[in-house]
């Protein structure tokens, strides 16, 4: 039987490059028109801000959806965007969503003991301080005084629930999964995979600049720092999940694996020592310290071609 790899659309001269431009264009239109009321409403700390900021998280997906059948003028939108996979099985596709789930998770959790070998990360691993000041803090919240609770049982639990909110997390995460990896990857990919990586991640990165410019992600950073370290985690953490959703062949490996990382974020506080501020422009998945192992494992993929689509029967 004959080995065929996913159709990629051309992306070369000016009306191929239409869709991608048209496609980054609304997704930061959106992006912007979705998170505005925050900036009038008190921004992180406005009740708007869990439902605006999921409402952000769909403009990505929108802006596909439009891109591909108003300007690309396909019709098989769901297919391209890699929600429907044809030639691929159930089972491949689970396989593929339990590795990204995996990888992901490793690479936020190995970004603190990195960041902590390289002084930028306040890590407590064996005391867990930082565990039991925020099970104090939640206590308090619900009138209960202290207890002294078993860390390492409550640690798992916190394990366990970062799996659960990571599949929970994978329908928001689709919202700019099916924009990202869905549809602006794969259009770059006739760049060659490197300049995929890299334009896709710092466009990503930048579409988050509503959120960041209110503090989001790197509090107390310049919003110069702030948009580059984005850009530098997004194109790191983007290059992971594109690879995910070529070898796959659908974006929902991608969105679990997304959602994996947002899951994982609380990690890098309850895993700190107590009383410290952790710096997320040096440390956590956010920070660079948190990018070296994730790039390593990145290079090699790209060096192995694993970035390319699969080829299917």
């Amino acid at each position: 039987m004959s080995r065929r790899t996913a159709p990629i659309p051309p992306a070369a001269g000016p009306a191929g490059w239409r869709g991608p431009v048209v496609f980054v264009a609304l997704a930061c239109a959106l992006g912007w028109l979705a998170a505005a009321p925050l900036y009038a409403t008190g921004g992180l700390a406005s009740p708007l801000f869990l439902p605006l900021s999921l409402l952000v998280m769909t403009t990505p997906a929108v802006a596909a959806l439009v891109t591909v059948r108003w300007v690309d003028g396909e019709r098989a939108v769901w297919s391209r965007l890699g929600a429907v996979s044809r030639g691929r099985s159930v089972a491949a596709i689970l396989g593929w969503a339990a590795i990204a789930l995996g990888v992901l998770l490793g690479a936020v959790v190995v970004a603190l003991p990195v960041g902590a070998a390289l002084g930028v990360y306040p890590a407590d691993f064996t005391g867990l301080s930082g565990l039991q000041a925020v099970l104090d803090a939640q206590l308090a919240a619900l009138g209960a005084p202290p207890v002294a609770a078993p860390l390492g049982l409550v640690l798992a639990g916190q394990l366990v629930n970062v799996a659960i909110g990571s599949v929970i997390n994978t329908v928001p995460a689709a919202g700019e999964e099916l924009g990202w990896r869905g549809y602006l990857f794969p259009r770059l990919l006739p760049l060659g995979t490197v300049p995929a990586v890299l334009v896709s991640g710092v466009v990503w990165g930048l579409w988050h600049a509503p959120l960041l410019l209110l503090g989001y992600n790197y509090p107390g950073a310049h919003p110069a720092v702030a948009l580059a370290a984005m850009c530098g985690m997004c194109t790191v953490v983007g290059g992971l999940l594109a690879w995910v959703r070529q070898r796959s062949g659908s974006v929902w490996p991608a969105a679990l694996g997304h959602g994996t990382v947002n899951a994982a974020a609380g990690l890098g506080v309850v895993l700190a020592r107590a009383g410290e501020t952790v710096d997320t422009v040096h440390a956590t998945i956010l920070g660079w310290s948190g990018w070296i192992v994730p790039a390593l494992v990145l290079a090699l993929l790209v060096a192995r071609g694993a970035l390319r689509p699969r080829p299917v029967a």
